[in-house]
């Protein structure tokens, strides 16, 4: 052999292993499934099952209706396995003849893994009609060691499952008994069978049956020359039978072997010893097993390895889709940003209550009573001011509340700007992500996702959420800057003791009591009505970017330095809540778009497609040195 099988094995069992992993990572991708493409059908059921040390064959019995296919198949079992009849028997189902034992060493379902498999007890089995693929097989003495006949449906017939059942057959077998008659040879649809085994290197055995002789012994040349012509068959060995139904039926037909490309006269080619019947069984005994096994398997390696149609042209195809997915998750990184401009901003009055909250907390002593005692009192002179304003004017709607309404418009506003962005990128982008965009954008779509948006912002703990983000930005700035910190908290502390007379002069000043105070400074940075916020939702991030050059310019300065710590927690809340958003959107809209256009990008650079792209290196190598041995 010119061809180690060993070598080659291990090689194809990792293909198909790999190649199953990667079509299931390559899903998104959308390439053709693997069943629907040859060289895998090749791979998944002759190569991966066939492709061992230990040689057999696998030899079918193939043809068009009523020519004596299964006549051919009794005489290589030497019994009448399969029923037989003048006027075509009508074999449905594959039958199976294997040599004792042959089942303990090997898998009969991985050999014929389109098929059911049934134990074969009676002759009339295989012709019932069944819906699902049977074969059916026993054991039989005379099969030689290592050797599987088969008898298959007609390969001309108008029922398409028996056409189905017998191709099927073809890309299991190594050997084909060709059995063709005066009237098939030259049929279109056998033609064409036979075509596609010759494209696999099938060996293929000719037997003209149903021969008149001696009349025929010049013409059946003319239709195997035809035959071979029309299909690129090189036949192994020919057979001719004659026309004999007795000797058909009694199971004593006698087959003639001659000789293929014809020489010399006829009557010269009898002479030598043409006469003599054959025994197709002995005959195929003498079959060189391993060489034909490598033949088989050749051809079958060799549509496999095609850059065109076979296994490198899937690897081609999944790495091409897996770059333009590449570019499609770039893409959408890039233009999912949203800029979203009138974000409202957290009311003044609540940041700075929810601040001095924070400080009476870090009170101690003496400071922390005073601060008790003047909340109480602070409470009863309030209440005449508070009383009056009601009066004037509407019923006060509560700050939080007022902010929950302001923010859910701009929740509108954002899902609005969101719902056209994306829909400037499906009618604009790639056909790869069109159908993931028009599933997402649907009206029926929309409305559920803004009715799941109303629901969980009417749940959301405002309140809770001010004190998280004024707690977490207060030890910020006690630990980034101590001594600032440490001088605020002394001026605090200080501020409990003269706090009546700051008081009256705040009120005065316009400021009300000092209870509901914003310094001047922070005045300044309240009078904002919005804060830009910029919005990745592919990303599922968001930042509030308001006034973040003049904060940072007068941040070194007395005042400056309050007003940028204020402007710059004002800007933190504002963040957090863009942020939910930002995250609901992705989560109800894109989904796990973002992360599976990762994935099918990443596809391309995986473990699992190197393997492939390993092993098929590997039985090129092979085939390649086997070329080279051919050669010389």
């Amino acid at each position: 052999m010119s061809i180690v099988l060993s070598e080659c094995s291990n090689a194809v069992r990792r293909l198909h292993a790999a190649v199953l992993r990667l079509e299931r990572a390559a899903v998104m991708l959308r390439v053709a499934p693997l069943e629907r493409r040859e060289w895998f059908e090749s791979l998944r059921r002759k190569l991966a099952p066939q492709l061992k040390d230990d040689a057999f064959l696998v030899v079918a019995v193939v043809g068009g209706t009523n020519i004596g296919k299964s006549v051919v198949f009794n005489h290589i079992a030497g019994s009448r396995a399969s029923a037989t009849h003048p006027l075509a028997s009508g074999t449905k189902n594959p039958v199976c003849l294997i040599p004792p034992g042959f089942g303990d060493e090997h898998s009969l379902p991985e050999i014929f893994q389109d098929f059911a498999l049934k134990q074969w007890t009676h002759p009339d089995e295989p012709l019932r009609e069944r819906a699902e693929h049977c074969l059916y097989w026993q054991e039989c003495e005379q099969t030689p060691e290592n050797l599987l006949v088969l008898d298959t449906p007609d390969i001309d017939g108008d029922a398409q499952i028996n056409w189905e059942r017998a191709d099927n057959i073809r890309r299991c077998a190594d050997v084909l008994i060709a059995v063709l008659t005066q009237q098939k040879y030259n049929d279109a649809a056998v033609k064409q069978f036979f075509r596609t085994a010759a494209a696999d290197d099938v060996a293929v055995i000719v037997v003209f049956n149903q021969c008149e002789l001696p009349e025929d012994e010049e013409y059946w040349p003319l239709w195997l020359e035809t035959f071979c012509t029309e299909t690129g068959i090189l036949p192994e060995f020919v057979y001719i039978a004659p026309n004999d139904r007795r000797a058909a039926e009694e199971n004593r037909l006698s087959f003639y072997e001659r000789q293929w490309p014809r020489t010399g006269t006829t009557s010269a080619v009898l002479a030598g010893g043409e006469n003599v019947p054959r025994s197709l069984t002995d005959d195929l005994s003498r079959l060189r097993f391993a060489e034909v096994k490598l033949r088989s398997l050749r051809g079958t390696l060799r549509h496999l390895l095609d850059r065109e149609t076979g296994a490198p042209a899937y690897l081609k195809e999944i790495e091409q889709t897996s770059a333009a997915f590449e570019a499609a998750a770039g893409r959408l990184s890039s233009e999912s940003v949203v800029k979203i401009h009138d974000w409202p901003v957290i009311p003044t009055k609540l940041l700075v209550k929810e601040i001095r909250k924070w400080w009476k907390q870090q009170h101690e002593g003496w400071a922390s009573r005073v601060d008790s005692f003047y909340d109480t009192l602070s409470s009863g002179v309030l209440w005449p001011v508070r009383f009056a304003r009601s009066k004037l004017g509407a019923e006060q709607v509560p700050p939080l509340d007022s902010y929950r309404r302001q923010e859910w418009s701009a929740v509108l506003r954002a899902v609005e700007e969101v719902f056209d962005k994306l829909t400037w990128m499906s009618e604009s982008g790639s056909e790869l992500l069109r159908p993931h965009f028009n599933e997402r954008l649907a009206g029926k779509s929309r409305e559920q996702l803004l009715e799941n948006l109303r629901q969980q912002h009417e749940q959301i703990p405002l309140a809770d959420e001010l004190e998280e983000v004024v707690a977490s930005q207060m030890k910020e700035f006690k630990a980034g800057s101590p001594d600032a910190y440490k001088f605020y908290r002394q001026l605090n502390n200080i501020s409990a003791a003269v706090r009546p007379m700051t008081s009256v002069v705040l009120f005065t000043m316009g400021w009300g009591p000092a209870g509901e105070v914003v310094a001047p400074l922070v005045a300044d940075a309240a009078t904002q009505a919005v804060i830009p916020v910029v919005a990745n939702f592919a990303g599922g991030t968001a930042a509030a970017v308001a006034g973040e050059t003049a904060v940072s310019g007068a941040a070194g300065q007395g005042s400056g330095f309050l007003q940028a710590k204020f402007q710059r927690l004002q800007s933190r809340f504002t963040q957090r809540r863009a942020a939910w958003v930002v995250e609901a959107l992705r989560a109800h809209l894109l989904g796990t778009l973002p992360e599976d256009l990762r994935a099918a990008a990443d596809v391309q650079h995986s473990e699992v497609f190197e393997e492939v792209r390993a092993a098929l290196g590997t039985l090129e190598e092979h085939m390649k040195n086997e070329l080279e041995e051919a050669a010389t």
